[in-house]
């Protein structure tokens, strides 16, 4: 089914865009929002897509992405220069967009502890650090993720820095990391905490497992003594610089390599 949509106050549109905005929304609604052509192809391999919508000129430049999206969504809809510019998040919009279910994680759990190398995340808070991270997780090939505390995940600054890893890349929510990381440890992982400090070891001579697990802690504030005091190794990136720390998507690039070397 097919409709063409020119009013702003429709509701369909109305919705997009709440879901893209909010993530009280999109954890009420189960759904959220994609944008741009090849997010939105490379997501309908994995995700159930509600809603598609797209604009003439993207469906002359991006024939075969909006061929694609028609097959899977449940619903297409043509609109307006106009709408497209209400619905789009960025400064160049591609005309093609999504609405799409979110995903059952419950099939994550046992993938997530079947994997020798995981990273954690705790309290990140830049939706594009994450995005990021995820990102650098994939193509390393780490196992997955354990998030606590973090931002939504289907924030679309998320979405669009992962480039579709965070809905590939298995990865489970926790309301404790500390106890996480007791968990993992029960499990035979090494649990390792990044910091800045001096005082803890240098990621590239610390001893690591056959299973490992390391915390990346909040941009501002790194990670929490609680989470910090249950792991089993405080471990740093070495700097030669006058800088004092990393931002925390290239710090935890730099552990995850270190991890899978």
């Amino acid at each position: 089914m097919q409709t063409l949509i020119t009013a702003k106050a429709n509701e369909k549109i109305k919705s997009a865009v709440h879901l893209r905005d909010s993530a009280k929304a999109r954890r009420e609604e189960g759904m959220f929002f994609l944008e741009g052509a090849r997010l939105c192809a490379d997501a309908s391999a994995n995700v159930e897509i509600v809603r598609f919508f797209f604009t003439a000129k993207a469906e002359e430049k991006y024939s075969e992405e909006v061929s694609l999206l028609r097959q899977k969504a449940a619903e297409s809809c043509e609109v307006s220069e106009e709408i497209a510019a209400k619905l789009s998040d960025t400064f160049s919009p591609q005309g093609i967009f999504c609405v799409c279910k979110t995903l059952d994680k419950k099939y994550y759990i046992d993938k997530i502890y079947s994997n020798a190398k995981i990273i954690a995340l705790e309290n990140i808070q830049d939706p594009a650090n994450l995005g990021a991270i995820a990102r650098t997780a994939e193509a390393l090939g780490v196992g997955g993720a354990v998030l606590c505390g973090c931002c939504d995940v289907y924030n679309p600054k998320a979405q669009r820095a992962a480039m579709g890893s965070l809905l590939r890349l298995p990865f489970i929510t926790v309301e404790d990391m500390s106890l996480a990381m007791k968990d993992f440890e029960s499990r035979g992982y090494v649990t390792l905490s990044s910091t800045p400090s001096d005082s803890a070891e240098d990621i590239t001579k610390t001893s690591l497992g056959e299973k490992t697990v390391c915390v990346i802690g909040n941009e501002g504030n790194g990670v929490t003594d609680k989470t910090a005091m249950s792991c089993m190794h405080r471990v740093r990136v070495p700097m030669r610089g006058r800088a004092e720390s990393l931002n925390a998507s290239m710090a935890a690039a730099i552990i995850m390599w270190e991890l899978m070397r």
